[in-house]
């Protein structure tokens, strides 16, 4: 994705050189939120959601590369593929994103036993998702959950394991994640919290799933969402900075000359959040642009204050800003009613806030709850914890 952006970006600001686009997955860039959404449920194609359609590329004179790199050597500015081509460059993006986590459990090979992160992997999964099969998903952070929930929509008995309290807890807090533990207990989730599968059992293919605890879980087929990790193995043993993903200045570029990174492998140092590596699909876009515009010159750091979404059965959620610690967590609205903003506080000052059915799209509702909070956390507002959970104190008034 981001390095699809970047090269309809260093076109469009009038870039006209030999521009490769190097990657080892089938067709064009694409976003991949309907991975876990409409796509798996059948509701929509990709058509929407391609950077760019293919004969833009061929239009534009994008040489689209179909190999994996496998070594990098920063001195004689070369990439050799698995092809044995070796492609020389001038300035060169990072942009390898991550892979999923796996299992390193007996029976995680047994087929049915699944993870998501292309447009194959979905097809995969749609294929044996079948009305009333039996489903097991392991982990619930915003991929397992928004799983989940498609599956269930679909009609399959959706069992969860996860290692936590509660689905997104570990993201959005105790509060949220009780709210959405309720949220998917309400749509028929079995929730398995405090435990882990250690195996996969079947003959032929995957028919159960054995947790830590002892439990033996049915299942027709299991997703597997415990996250992802930078690919950023075509760095090792090159000057290139290397911790939790690429580290990249506040321009996206790296220490060695010439040599940027940007999207879900990139630990950029944010100038108001500090070192950050995001991995949604706002972030991805926007930085990807932003890293072509570096490469190009330009001075500007990539302030972009984050925000992401997750759709999850008829629940809305949106969030601003970017926050791994806090000390108070205030709620403006009713969490009874799951219809709310909270708002993360750290030493005072205001880091991120979250809308569950409540608040607008912070970057499209310019006069809604979340855009007004994400204005106080771009200024780096301490609001008094009260004010926040007022509902009569106008947030841009704060």
């Amino acid at each position: 994705m981001s390095g699809g952006v970047a090269a309809k970006t260093l076109r469009e600001e009038g870039y006209s050189r030999r521009l490769v686009l190097l990657g080892n997955e089938p067709g064009v860039p694409f976003g991949r939120p309907p991975l876990s959404k409409t796509y798996l449920r059948g509701e929509e194609d990709l058509s929407g959601w391609l950077v760019k359609p293919a004969q833009w590329f061929e239009k534009n004179d994008v040489e689209l590369v179909r190999a994996t790199a496998v070594s990098l050597d920063t001195r004689e500015r070369r990439i050799e593929l698995d092809t044995g081509e070796v492609i020389p460059y001038g300035k060169l993006l990072i942009a390898t994103g991550g892979r999923n986590r796996r299992l390193l459990i007996p029976g995680a090979d047994l087929p049915g036993v699944h993870q998501l992160r292309t447009a194959g992997d979905c097809d995969a999964i749609k294929a044996v998702a079948q009305k009333g099969g039996r489903a097991l998903v392991v982990g619930m952070g915003f991929i397992g959950s928004e799983v989940a929930a498609s599956l269930r929509q679909m009609g399959l008995t959706v069992t969860a394991v996860l290692p936590g309290n509660a689905p997104l807890d570990s993201v959005l807090g105790p509060e949220m994640g009780e709210l959405f533990a309720g949220i998917h207990r309400d749509a028929g989730v079995e929730l398995i919290a405090h435990d882990e599968v250690v195996r996969f059992e079947g003959t032929q293919r995957v028919e159960h799933a054995v947790t830590k605890r002892g439990r033996r879980l049915d299942c027709d087929f299991a997703i597997v969402a415990v996250g992802i990790e930078p690919n950023v193995d075509i760095l090792q043993g090159t000057d290139v900075p290397l911790d939790n993903g690429v580290l990249v200045d506040a321009r996206c570029s790296t220490n060695v000359p010439d040599i940027f990174a940007a999207g879900d492998v990139a630990n950029h140092l944010h100038p108001l959040f500090g070192r950050v590596r995001v991995e949604h699909y706002n972030n991805a876009e926007k930085q990807g642009a932003a890293a072509a515009r570096s490469m190009l010159g330009a001075l500007d750091e990539y302030r972009y204050l984050h925000t992401f979404w997750s759709d999850q059965y008829e629940h809305k959620l949106e969030y601003v800003g970017h926050v791994r610690k806090w000390d108070q967590f205030v709620v403006r609205g009713s969490s009874a009613e799951r219809r709310l903003i909270g708002f993360y506080l750290q030493a005072g000052s205001l880091r991120a806030a979250v809308g569950l059915n409540r608040g607008g799209d912070p970057e499209l509702d310019e006069g809604g709850e979340m855009a007004k909070a994400g204005r106080l956390i771009a200024r780096g507002a301490r609001p008094a914890p009260a004010a926040l959970a007022d509902e009569d104190q106008d947030l841009g008034l704060l």
